[in-house]
């Protein structure tokens, strides 16, 4: 009842085109209601009678009836589907931008595939039963009440030993729609994981075919595809149980009137035409009840995605702007770790007690193994995370305390896997700054060292790269998100091992591009190869998420510590290739 009832506050604010709607339902429900009386009409007063002037009056009539029925079913078709795609683009509106306020932990946990089957199969379920089941459910309900009023206006006691067949109906329709509910819940849920098995294996299709893994992953997809199948089927069994137990009842209830009925027509207690209009107005409440069944069916597949939407709106983020945060002013650079403690499990933390300061301009090097928290530190200045314990302060103001918005926009993000966006170079660059002008765009790809590369391409600016930025090389990617970058000007750096991926030549444009990038900017380097931060103000030597040295380069070689042993052995590497 709670997820019905959110589901009513997305469609109040359109309730002027429900009431229109719903006038519409009930002039559709009176236009084939009243047909039962014209039939009476017909039988008693112009068959049996022979009256043609009442002929000519029926057929009147009826044209009318007719012509005000389909006005008003195109009336509500037209206004419930408006007032259902309404509610349906705004859900898909309210969760994308909830998604947004998610921190990188909520992402890291789920698969995309099961993410983007939320937003398209459960919304796409729900539209269904927004649209057609409100039309059904009301414009059935109509017709049954209808029904019931004309088969008592007929004959009570015929109406009352009919009516008996009703609860029974009823209650199969309560037994089977919890169950329908919770088969639907898992079919959605199957349904998301083939969107996460199709979307890995599409994403991944070069380690795939490289490791002619393609009968793999056909298994593989076949498993969930039999598992979503299986799911389907049991809900169609339980849906299969309803309308034939429904439908029995309901033969149940002609037999009665046709039995009984027939007697007092014989007995001349009722006409021809009255218990013909009797038997009619008994049609047409059985066939409500078996829409209604199916309809109720829809309705509990529709609360099932419901449910798996609201949990996803429901979601707390979990690094987000605190009570009273503020705008962070424009900042000079000026970094602080205060006994900083982090992990993604808070059990088992990857950096322990960080202490360390940047000033504004200083280039910070972070190096260290695999795994020493390198990465870890560099998110955590943004607040992908948040610490566990210690503070994080940018020119004296703990970052906690400031909104994400001002703290983000004035920190840029160089990664080691570049991202970009299908599109033009163009649009991905301007990515950085929305309102950046022509010129502002082309001087951020020179001083990226990308504009060369660009104006040689056919389309220059306006090529279009594909989705990632499959159709140019990685230097030319990672170049892009460095004009990128620049273009967002801002006054700290993050550079997660920016050069690691590229070949020599690659390299070379890139360290030039950063080096422009990095000029008066507090920059922090997560450092793959060495020799690209010696000339780093300082440089940080991480292990087992703590820091065991910290000097210049010249200073950590005399020392002859981890930094030096790292150094030495990378210089013999280079020394033999």
């Amino acid at each position: 009842m709670n997820t019905y009832l959110r589901l009513l506050q997305q469609i109040k604010p359109y309730w002027e085109r429900i009431v229109l709607s719903l006038i519409c339902m009930i002039l559709s429900s009176a236009g084939t209601l009243s047909v039962l009386f014209i039939i009476q009409q017909v039988v008693d007063k112009v068959l049996i009678k022979q009256d043609f002037k009442q002929l000519n009056l029926v057929a009147l009539l009826t044209i009318v009836i007719f012509f005000v029925r389909s006005v008003a079913i195109y009336g509500q078709n037209y206004l419930t589907s408006y007032v259902g795609q309404r509610v349906i683009a705004n859900l898909r509106d309210i969760m994308f931008r909830h998604m947004q306020k998610f921190s990188l932990a909520y992402y890291e946990r789920r698969r995309t595939g099961a993410m983007m089957s939320r937003m398209i199969n459960d919304v796409g379920v729900l539209q269904s039963a927004i649209t057609a089941g409100v039309i059904d459910v009301v414009t059935e309900s109509l017709n049954l009440i209808g029904a019931i009023g004309i088969m008592v206006y007929m004959d009570w006691k015929l109406s009352l030993l009919t009516l008996l067949t009703m609860p029974p109906a009823a209650y199969t329709i309560q037994i089977f729609g919890k169950k329908i509910r919770r088969a639907s819940r898992h079919v959605q849920e199957k349904a998301s994981d083939i969107s996460s098995v199709l979307q890995e294996t599409i994403s991944a299709v070069r380690v795939v075919k490289s490791f002619v893994r393609e009968a793999y992953e056909i298994k593989r997809f076949s498993a969930e595809n039999q598992r979503n199948f299986r799911a389907i089927m049991k809900g169609v069994q339980l849906n299969s149980f309803v309308t034939p137990i429904v439908e029995f009842l309901g033969a149940v209830g002609v037999t009665i009137i046709l039995w009984y009925g027939g007697k007092e027509v014989v007995d001349g207690v009722l006409t021809s035409g009255a218990l013909i209009t009797f038997l009619l107005a008994a049609a047409k409440l059985s066939d409500p009840i078996k829409r209604l069944s199916r309809v109720v069916n829809t309705i509990q597949q529709a609360l099932a995605a419901a449910d798996r939407i609201f949990e996803v709106i429901d979601t707390k983020p979990e690094v987000t702007d605190l009570p009273g945060a503020v705008e962070l002013p424009q900042v000079q650079g000026y970094v602080q770790f205060h006994e900083v403690t982090f992990g993604y499990e808070p059990q088992t933390p990857v950096v322990h007690a960080l202490n360390f300061t940047a000033l504004p301009g200083e280039v910070i090097a972070l190096v260290g193994p695999s795994g020493a928290g390198k990465t870890t530190v560099i998110n955590l200045i943004p607040r992908f995370y948040d610490p566990s314990a210690g503070y994080i302060s940018i020119d004296g103001h703990d970052i906690k305390n400031v909104t994400l918005t001002s703290l983000r926009e004035q920190i840029g993000i160089v990664p080691q896997e570049t991202v970009l966006f299908s599109g033009t170079i163009y649009d991905n660059i301007r990515y950085g700054k929305l309102e950046a002008t022509n010129e502002e765009i082309i001087a951020a790809a020179q001083a990226a060292n990308a504009h060369n590369f660009i104006m040689a391409m056919p389309a220059g600016y306006d090529t279009q790269i594909g989705e990632r930025g499959v159709k140019i090389s990685g230097g030319q990617k990672q170049r892009v998100a460095i004009a990128r970058a620049i273009l967002k000007n801002p006054k700290i750096l993050l550079l997660d091992e920016a050069t690691s991926a590229l070949d020599t030549e690659s390299e070379k444009l890139v360290q030039e591009a950063l080096e422009r990038l990095m000029i008066n900017r507090t920059t922090f380097v997560v450092a793959h190869r060495l020799s690209t931060i010696k000339n780093a103000n300082r440089i940080i030597v991480m292990d087992k998420g703590r820091i065991i040295e910290t000097g210049t380069h010249d200073e950590l070689l005399q020392q002859d510590g981890l930094y030096s042993k790292l150094y030495r052995v990378q210089f013999q590497l280079d020394d033999h290739q």
